[in-house]
C-alpha cells in the first residue's frame, strides 16, 4: 500500500489528470442517471396526475349485413357509437378491486354536454364520480383553487379555464345540457386546475346519480378507472382484466404509447452514455498505469530482486487502480451533487416551478461509485500482470 501511494505521489501530474478523468467521469453518470429519473418522474406525474392507468369500458358496436360479394357471407362494417353503460357495472368494479396490486377503482359516468350561462356556451365533458373513490385516482384535492373536491344534490366543480369562459365563479349557477337534451341548473361550489388548460376548460364533476340522469344512463356507469401499484404494471394488468371480463380495458401505456416510447429512448441513451463514460475511464486508467509500469522499471526490477513475489508486484498497480477509483468516485459524487444543486436552481417550468428536484438517490450514487472502483481495478489488470512478469535483471539494466 505504501509503495502504491508513492507511485502515485512521484507522478503527481499522470495521478491528477486520471483523477479529474475518474471524478469527471462519476459525476456524469451520477448526474445524467438522476436527472433522466428524476425528469422521468416529472413527466408520468404530470401526465398521469389527470388520468386513470387502466380504463375499462363497453366494447364497440359493430354491424353484421348480408355482403353483396358472393365470396363473402358478411360484411362487418362500424357504426357510430353511443354512449353506453358496463353491462353488470357492480361485478366488474368487484373483478377489478379483487385484483392484486390493485390501489384504487372508480366507476366513472362521462359524455358531452353543453355549459351555458348568459350567451356563452361552451362543449364539456360531464364526470359524474363519487368523490371519495376518484380522488385516490387523481388527486383532485391537491388540484383545488377553491373550495373542496365533494359534490352533492345538483352541485358542480369546474375548472379555473371553463369559469374564466362563462365568467362564473364560486356561488354562480350555469346551466348544463346533455347531447340528448336534458338539462339542469348547476351550482358552482369548487374550482380546480389541473395544469392543463384543455382539461381545464372541459371537465365538469357532479354527482354520479346526476350525471347518469343527463347522459341518459340510469344506474349505469360509461367506464371504470383504475390506478395500480407500479405504473408499469398497467399493461399486465389491462390485458389480466380484458380476459377476464371481455370488456375493452386500456393502460395508459397504449393510450400514451408516444411517451412510453420516449422515456424508453431516455433510459436507452442514458445506458449508451454511461458506457461509453466507463469506457473511456478505464481506456485513461489503464494507459497512465502502463507508463507508470515503464518510468518504473528499475524500482520494479529492484523490488523483484529483494525477493518480492510477482503477486505483491501485481498488487501494487491493482491497489493504484483501486485508489483512483475510490478517490476519484468520491469526488465525483460530491461533483454531480453540486451540479444538480447548479441546474435545479437554473432551469424552470413554465410556471416558475423547479424543472426538477436537487435529490441524490444513495442507490444511484452508490453503484457509480462501485463501478468506478471496479473499473480502477480492472482496468490496472493489464499494466499489473506486466510489471509482474518482469525479469528484474532486464528491468534494472534498463
Amino acid at each position: 500500500f505504501l509503495v502504491a501511494l508513492r507511485f502515485l505521489r512521484e507522478g503527481r501530474m499522470q495521478t491528477a489528470l486520471i483523477l479529474l478523468g475518474v471524478t469527471g467521469g462519476v459525476a456524469v453518470i451520477v448526474f445524467l442517471s438522476q436527472l433522466i429519473s428524476q425528469l422521468q418522474a416529472t413527466i408520468i406525474d404530470r401526465v398521469l396526475g389527470s388520468q386513470a392507468h387502466v380504463v375499462m369500458r363497453p366494447l364497440e358496436e359493430v354491424n353484421l349485413r348480408a355482403s353483396t360479394d358472393p365470396a363473402s357471407s358478411v360484411l362487418i362494417e362500424p357504426r357510430a357509437q353511443r354512449l353506453r353503460s358496463i353491462d353488470q357495472w357492480e361485478a366488474m368494479v368487484k373483478l377489478a378491486e379483487a385484483q392484486p396490486r390493485v390501489v384504487a377503482v372508480s366507476p366513472v359516468v362521462s359524455g358531452p354536454a353543453f355549459a351555458l350561462r348568459g350567451r356563452a356556451s361552451k362543449s364539456v365533458a360531464l364526470v359524474g364520480v363519487e368523490p371519495d373513490r376518484y380522488r385516490r385516482i387523481v388527486k383532485m384535492d391537491t388540484y383545488m383553487t377553491r373550495g373542496q373536491f365533494q359534490v352533492d344534490g345538483t352541485n358542480a366543480i369546474i375548472g379555473i379555464e371553463l369559469a374564466k369562459d362563462l365568467g362564473v365563479t364560486v356561488g354562480d349557477k350555469m346551466f348544463l345540457r346533455a347531447a340528448g337534451g336534458r338539462d339542469e341548473l348547476l351550482q358552482i361550489t369548487g374550482l380546480f386546475d389541473i395544469g392543463n388548460k384543455d382539461l381545464n376548460r372541459r371537465w365538469v364533476f357532479t354527482t354520479m346519480k346526476l350525471a347518469q340522469s343527463l347522459l341518459d344512463l340510469p344506474g349505469g356507469v360509461s367506464n371504470i378507472d383504475i390506478t395500480v401499484a407500479d405504473i408499469f404494471d398497467a399493461q399486465e394488468m389491462s390485458e389480466r382484466l380484458q380476459a377476464g371480463s371481455g370488456l375493452t380495458v386500456e393502460s395508459w401505456m397504449t393510450t400514451n404509447s408516444q411517451l412510453l416510447a420516449a422515456l424508453r429512448n431516455q433510459t436507452v441513451s442514458n445506458n449508451l452514455i454511461r458506457g461509453f463514460v466507463i469506457v473511456i475511464v478505464a481506456l485513461g486508467i489503464s494507459s497512465v498505469l502502463v507508463v507508470s509500469v515503464v518510468q518504473k522499471q528499475k524500482e520494479i526490477g529492484i523490488l523483484r530482486a529483494m525477493g518480492t513475489s510477482s503477486n505483491r508486484v501485481m498488487g501494487i498497480f491493482l491497489l493504484q487502480g483501486g485508489l483512483v477509483g475510490f478517490v476519484g468516485a468520491l469526488s465525483g459524487v460530491g461533483l454531480a451533487w453540486g451540479l444538480l444543486q447548479f441546474f435545479s436552481s437554473v432551469y424552470r417550468t413554465g410556471d416558475g416551478a423547479p424543472l426538477f428536484q436537487p435529490q441524490l438517490d444513495t442507490g444511484i450514487a452508490l453503484s457509480a461509485a462501485l463501478i468506478a472502483l471496479v473499473v480502477g481495478v480492472l482496468a490496472a489488470l493489464i499494466p499489473a500482470r506486466r510489471a509482474a512478469k518482469m525479469d528484474p535483471v532486464q528491468a534494472i539494466r534498463a
